[in-house]
């Protein structure tokens, strides 16, 4: 490819300052260790847990149990709620504004809009293409800069929509720095699928995408940056992102890509005519082409419960991700570029070529009921337990998975935490994203607190949460074919019905004796729409329904996520 940026890659020094245990650094010998720890090393290699694969492993990630000794400062201003010793903050990582080709607003527009709507940070993640990598990135900064410094309550960052080589789109984007114009200018214009020769191979492309999650990583190793993240977006869209694909970009660099949009954006273009476009959720209305990856079935190419078929499949893509042991998390967000019911249109004698971007858009007097996107914030939101109200902590709490999402603000809050069976203590046992280790043969439990809402959503309805799934699946470790995209071992193992009228939900559910390792998730519904999973009845009996274009009304289908908590064994 000639670009040249196949830096030196040690995962290692990614997370310095983990409380990781030194079975798990491999540059410590076995002769140095612990009998105990020598122990642990062996089981973790043993269950292929430790080794070549262990850069893209959950091992490799800093560990999120010590919840309770995080610092509580949530810095001069910011919302947020707290709940479990984090403040949560809201947040949405792919938005558009008139530096897009096929968008119009402003990024103050978008920000003042998300805010209203109770968001905390937001990205502005403008469309790669020839015109903005040549002049894009660095004529919208002023505008990031003039935002953040208007809006001190909410964390503004620039990123970019980057058109992965070979595969889909994806969300990159720094914390705010002086470089961060110089770095995301760097990387578009070296790695964008649009930039790269038309002769190149699918190989060739496909090494460039890697490539550029290296550069990005590179960069914050060089500090030239203080972090970087990757979020592949509407992965399931066009059938394009293959399952090797997605785990190449993973092991490429855990530390930068560490997930994908569980649920796309462009959820109003499900509201029926003639309301609404009549059209698909998340514009989720393809089918297979020469370009899409043979293997997926024909439901892959519709949405599930507004959610992408890769994560709402119990059992499926996802889930083959974290059975290998990878640290892969989900999100949702808005993907605004024009929004429903708006009443306006990109300014006049606009030259977005020559300018690379639109002029201000200007009121018009015409509702826009064929627009397929919302506001960011109105409908979906991604929730990050943070130690602070800053850029770094947001962006730390992404990388290590403390994240749930929801659309329609189904609920308000929620905490869930892996825990020794009995343990009462206030924080103790292990969030969302966290690894949870504990001696083979320990009882441990799944609590899961949550604050159901009481107050109307931006469609002024107070939704009710019906239903909680416990979703638990094995650790098998690396898998030999990186284009599977199922695990036998996961089903849904418990469901909670809520109780109408409650204010609050607390649950308990016994993991039993840990005797191999094993990852557990959650999902909750307002029970409206389900049918059992793609993979029977059997593993996922009341999960989301297909989508049908034309007939799927986002506010009457509302679902909440959260990312995996980790349970592995040590010792004998």
């Amino acid at each position: 490819m000639g670009h040249g940026h196949d830096h030196d890659h040690d995962h290692d020094h990614a997370h310095e300052g983990s409380d990781a245990s030194p079975a798990l650094d491999l540059s410590i010998p076995d002769s140095e260790l612990s009998p105990s720890d020598v122990s642990r090393r062996g089981f973790l290699r043993g269950a292929g847990l430790l080794g070549a694969g262990a850069a893209a492993s959950v091992l490799a990630v800093p560990s999120a149990a010590e919840a309770a000794g995080l610092p509580h400062s949530h810095g001069p201003s910011g919302g947020g709620s707290d709940k479990g010793g984090f403040k949560w903050l809201a947040g949405d990582h792919h938005i558009h504004t008139q530096y897009s080709s096929d968008a119009q607003y402003r990024v103050i527009d978008q920000a003042k809009h998300g805010r209203a709507f109770g968001l905390d940070w937001l990205v502005i993640t403008d469309h790669g293409s020839a015109t903005h990598a040549k002049i894009g990135v660095e004529k919208v900064n002023p505008d990031i800069r003039a935002t953040r410094e208007e809006l001190k309550d909410l964390l503004t960052f620039q990123g970019l929509e980057w058109n992965i080589p070979a595969a889909e789109h994806a969300t990159v984007f720094v914390i705010p720095g002086k470089n961060e114009v110089d770095v995301l200018k760097q990387f578009e214009n070296n790695y964008d699928g649009s930039l790269l020769p038309a002769t190149n191979t699918t190989e060739q492309n496909e090494a460039a995408a890697i490539a550029g999650i290296k550069f990005l990583g590179s960069q914050v190793r060089a500090r030239e940056i203080e972090g970087a993240l990757f979020f592949a977006n509407h992965p399931a869209r066009r059938g394009i992102d293959s399952p090797h694909e997605i785990r190449n970009w993973r092991d490429a660099d855990p530390s930068v890509a560490v997930g994908f949009e569980g649920a796309p954006g462009h959820q109003a273009a499900g509201i029926p005519a003639p309301y609404g476009r009549g059209g698909a959720r998340g514009y989720y209305d393809n089918n297979p082409s020469a370009a899409s990856f043979a293997g997926y079935p024909l439901e892959s190419y519709r949405t599930w419960g507004g959610f992408d078929w890769m994560t709402a499949t119990v059992g499926g893509l996802w889930d083959s991700l974290l059975a290998e042991g990878k640290a892969w998390w989900i999100t949702v967000n808005s993907d605004s570029h024009v929004n429903y019911l708006d009443q306006s249109d990109r300014g006049p004698n606009s030259n977005f070529e020559a300018n690379g971007k639109y002029n201000d858009p200007v009121y018009t007097g015409k509702t826009l009921t064929t627009a397929g996107d919302f506001w960011p914030g109105f409908y979906g939101r991604t929730n990050v337990g943070a130690s602070s109200f800053s850029y770094k902590a947001v962006m730390d709490g992404l990388r290590a998975g403390r994240v749930w999402v929801d659309h329609g603000r189904l609920i308000k809050g929620l905490d869930a935490r892996v825990r020794t069976a009995g343990d009462r203590r206030s924080y103790t046992g292990t969030p969302l994203g966290g690894v949870h280790q504990v001696k083979r043969g320990t009882s441990t439990e799944l609590t899961i607190d949550i604050d159901l809402q009481d107050v109307p959503n931006w469609a002024q309805f107070v939704p009710v949460l019906k239903r909680v799934d416990v979703i638990v699946g094995t650790i098998t470790g690396p898998v030999k074919d990186k284009d599977s995209f199922q695990t036998p071992n996961t089903k849904v193992v418990k469901s909670f019905e809520i109780n109408a009228g409650a204010k609050k939900a607390s649950l308990t559910f016994s993991l039993g004796r840990l005797d191999k390792p094993f990852y557990v998730r959650v999902r909750g519904t307002d029970g409206n729409r389900t049918q059992p999973g793609l993979m029977g009845a059997s593993v996922d009996p009341y999960g989301p329904k297909l989508d049908v274009s034309g007939d799927a009304d986002p506010w009457g289908d509302l679902w909440f996520y959260t990312n995996p908590i980790f349970v592995l064994p040590s010792g004998k």
